[in-house]
């Protein structure tokens, strides 16, 4: 990964920090971006120094607010040359209703259309490049998705999992639609499962949540569940393949049967869009 750059959401904590070690290690260039100063400047000192790798910077962005990845794409295009990889990881659950500063239901404002708006801006970085990857983290949460669109917002009858398993699967439907539409260029798209990781994630829901977490069985280390995500960004095995979903075990597997429906996903693109320009 000499020579190549790669820009990673999340990555104060959990996998995508775990992702930024291990890319750190390859030799790459790595800019983190996260939400909190302090945390993500100890996350980006750390990589440093167990990797020995001084191309590590950071950005800063609260990716829930549309105008804030607006303003990380710019601060990122101003500051850095090129892209290589884009590692859309950011994302989180929430047991309660939320609303984003957009007045969005929060896990479709973090969970999709971050992904959506911060991939449609820095696109024509990657596109410049001699072989852009763009990988997204979903979850096999997505199973057990349906994407609503007459309730996307989740107003009546809200169940945190039901709309984090929506969130995940619009993340699938993304990637495939994406790939499509990238088919001739140089960027490919694939998106993951991760794995059950014993992380920190749903720690924003309370201690009660974070305790409970910890006693949960089939979890695996935050190193495990960053490997897709390494694997994913800089295998040579993936140069070229696009629109696939794979396992944390590194295998390409089969999705669920609606993130296929390729109707549903020109739908879903053609409501981002709308979503995020109103967000103008």
């Amino acid at each position: 990964m000499n020579n190549k750059t790669i820009l990673i959401t999340g990555a104060s904590a959990g996998i995508g920090l775990q992702s930024a070690i291990g890319l750190a290690k390859l030799g790459a260039e790595v800019v983190m971006v996260g939400r909190d100063e302090g945390r993500t400047a100890q996350a980006a000192a750390l990589v440093k120094s167990q990797t020995g790798n001084q191309a590590v910077t950071y950005l800063l962005a609260d990716l829930s607010s549309l105008k804030a990845v607006r303003k990380l794409a710019q601060e990122f295009k101003d500051k850095y040359k090129k892209l290589d990889v884009l590692l859309n990881n950011a994302g989180a659950i929430f047991l309660t209703r939320k609303v984003s500063v957009d007045g969005y239901e929060m896990s479709l404002a973090l969970n999709h259309l971050n992904y959506f708006l911060l991939t449609s801006l820095l696109l024509d970085m990657l596109k410049s490049g001699p072989s852009g990857r763009i990988v997204n983290v979903a979850s096999r949460a997505h199973y057990r998705g349906h994407v609503n669109f007459d309730d996307l917002q989740s107003q009546h009858g809200y169940n945190g999992m039901r709309v984090y398993g929506m969130s995940k699967l619009m993340n699938v439907l993304f990637t495939y639609e994406l790939a499509r539409r990238l088919q001739g260029t140089n960027v490919t798209a694939n998106c993951l499962h991760p794995g059950f990781v014993a992380s920190n994630f749903a720690g924003n829901n309370g201690w009660f949540v974070r305790f409970g977490m910890k006693f949960m069985s089939g979890r695996i280390s935050v190193e495990d569940g960053a490997k897709c995500s390494i694997y994913l960004a800089s295998s040579p095995n993936v140069q070229g393949i696009s629109g696939k979903y794979f396992n944390y075990d590194l295998k390409e597997t089969r999705s669920s049967d609606e993130s296929y429906d390729e109707a549903e996903a020109k739908h879903l693109w053609d409501v981002s869009e709308q979503l995020v320009a109103a967000s103008k």
